[in-house]
């Protein structure tokens, strides 16, 4: 077994200053898109994006992997601006996008930097197959594989330049329920090895609270509607990796989430979630700064 390659970039921070982005409208004119979005996010922490179709987190990853532009804002890595396909980041999306005429092998090849030694980029492919679980399937063709094969070699495809920030735009959106559940679990054990920092886009909840730290809700203020998504609350997930599906406080943590995206969770009542609307209610949904801290941490 070849050794490992040690290419992996330290895990970056992230900085978002007022960052907005509009597109232009059908009828002319000018459609915002984000405004005001204001965010830390540590090395090597794995954040979720969540919110309702259209509120801006593809925009805002895009922005983040330096594949668009903002209008307004500044964006860094490490305090550095981001750069126009910012080669600090690697992106993979919800489909695969393997080309069929190339091996999975040479499909996860084509992530390696410009000017890495062969013998290097074998091994380091090698090495990265063997962590995706992929190892035996090295030379067949994308169409031989599952979805769920095809994805995890688009994820490491996505970390063969070792990149400091994974940006992940609903992954498993495609694959079927118990296939997604292992692909979770194995961005998991990908993030302990390759400790990457990780944003994530998605519209399950469930996934969110599995695999982030935090949970950042996108959406257009009520009272000033037309005027773009900003940040409406991060919320803490507290809770060690990996994490109990079943657990209680997540399940809490859940109806909460749902409440406020406007879905109703038909959770029974109880003083703890009546604790959290008391405090929601007194506290407000938008953060009030732009640092580390969430609006509201959960502790249980």
């Amino acid at each position: 077994m070849p050794a490992s390659v040690a290419v992996s970039a330290p895990a970056l921070r992230v900085s978002l200053r007022g960052v907005g982005r509009t597109f232009p409208a059908p009828g002319g004119g000018l459609k915002p898109v984000l405004r005001d979005v204001d965010l830390d996010i540590r090395p090597g922490e794995i954040i979720a994006l969540l919110g309702p179709s259209g509120c801006g987190k593809s925009t805002l990853l895009r922005l983040i992997g330096g594949l668009d532009t903002a209008d307004a804002g500044a964006l860094a890595l490490d305090g550095t601006p981001i750069a126009e396909v910012d080669q600090r980041s690697a992106i993979a999306f919800q489909e695969p996008r393997l080309l069929p005429w190339r091996s999975i092998e040479r499909n996860v090849s084509l992530g390696l930097p410009r000017g890495t030694d062969a013998q290097e980029g074998r091994d380091r492919v090698a090495e990265l197959l063997r962590l995706v679980q992929l190892e035996n399937a090295s030379t067949l063709r994308p169409r031989q594989v599952s979805g769920g094969m095809a994805q995890r070699a688009s994820l490491a495809r996505a970390l063969a330049r070792g990149p400091g920030v994974l940006l992940l735009d609903e992954p498993f959106g495609a694959l079927d329920a118990l296939t997604r559940l292992t692909m979770q679990d194995l961005l998991l054990d990908i993030h302990s090895t390759e400790p990457a920092t990780v944003v994530l886009v998605t519209h399950d909840v469930d996934e969110a609270l599995t695999l982030a730290d935090r949970i950042v809700l996108l959406g257009e203020d009520p009272a000033a509607p037309g005027t773009g998504s900003t940040i409406r609350s991060i919320l803490e997930v507290g809770k060690p990796r990996p994490r109990d599906r079943a657990d209680a406080a997540l399940a809490l943590l859940r109806a909460d989430l749902l409440e406020r995206l406007g879905v109703e969770s038909h959770h029974t009542p109880n003083y703890v979630t009546a604790a959290l609307r008391k405090q929601r209610q007194k506290v407000g949904d938008r953060p009030t700064a732009s640092t580390d801290e969430p609006t509201r941490p959960h502790v249980f």
